[in-house]
């Protein structure tokens, strides 16, 4: 990876938002599996439209599920006049179902996709037509000219399965020459590897807007998992003390909003162009982060 020579805690990425706009944020769910948790989901979509989202996105859930889930809940989603983004997976897929799901989005209104390379399902080898991201936005792109705004996946601690950092960065590139409109990153703990990145981004040449994600402390063991499964680092003093709280949920979860809180006021101080909350399917820390950020009442 092309480095700097001192670690940077500013990027030079993005302006400051305008005075008097409100800083953006987005928020991130996933489709929910039974009718009881979709009545939870509504709920909770209820309480996070309040902090006004730029847009909502839906995932495919855990384990690369099927569309079916993502797609009903982007309908209810723009039902409930908001903008949603459809995460939108390659890996399997070929050029015809891809162009037909592209044309049932558009019918449906959708105007934003998150495309990712995706996971394959347990028992299925690597097909279809689509081997990169990359592939995946310049096939929309050649589809459906300007009508989505693309968002790209991206890596501040490497994406576990690249061959280096300087590969990571240079698939990243490519996704954004191909045509993506900005990335979202993958959750981190560390801002500086988040500043690093966006000025090493910077330093080939790419412009599009690097929003961080955000992943609210909700439970330590679940985090845990989830950061060991994707790569994202826990800090060993942030190991160490959710360890310590033992199956104390109340103080991990107080603690982790003092840590996530402090998280987003340095990315916001250092120029991140906006949030974007992995919301895990509920709404009281997020809605506690921002009011605590003093981004919305």
């Amino acid at each position: 990876m092309t480095t700097s020579s001192a670690t940077s805690t500013t990027p030079a990425t993005h302006d400051s938002v305008a005075p008097g706009v409100p800083y953006p944020i987005s928020v991130e769910f996933f489709p929910a599996k039974t009718p009881e948790g979709a009545d939870k989901l509504r709920a909770v979509r209820q309480q996070l439209y309040a902090l006004g989202p730029q847009f909502c996105s839906v995932t495919y859930g855990a384990g690369g599920s099927t569309q079916e889930g993502t797609f009903a809940a982007v309908r209810d989603i723009l039902a409930e006049g908001q903008s949603a983004a459809s995460h939108f997976s390659c890996i399997g897929a070929t050029r015809d179902s891809v162009r037909a799901e592209l044309a049932q989005l558009q019918a449906m209104g959708v105007q934003r996709l998150v495309a990712l390379r995706g996971d394959l399902p347990s028992g299925y080898g690597v097909g279809g037509e689509f081997q990169y991201a990359s592939d995946l936005v310049a096939f929309i792109r050649a589809e459906t000219g300007r009508h989505f705004h693309i968002e790209v996946a991206a890596y501040p601690e490497v994406h576990p399965q690249a061959r280096s950092p300087e590969a990571d960065l240079q698939a990243f590139a490519t996704k954004v020459r191909a045509g993506a409109d900005s990335a979202i990153t993958q959750y981190f703990f560390n801002a500086d590897a988040y500043f690093r990145f966006v000025d090493d981004a910077q330093r080939l040449g790419l412009q599009v807007p690097i929003v961080p994600g955000i992943m609210p402390i909700l439970g330590a063991t679940q985090l845990m998992r989830f950061s060991d499964a994707c790569g994202a680092e826990i800090p060993r003093w942030l190991r160490l003390r959710l360890q310590g709280f033992g199956d104390d949920t109340a103080s991990i979860r107080a603690f982790g909003l003092d840590v996530i809180t402090t998280l987003c006021e340095q990315l916001r101080r250092g120029g991140a162009p906006a949030l974007h909350f992995y919301t895990m399917n509920q709404s009281a820390a997020t809605l506690e982060i921002c009011r605590r950020l003093g981004l919305r009442d």
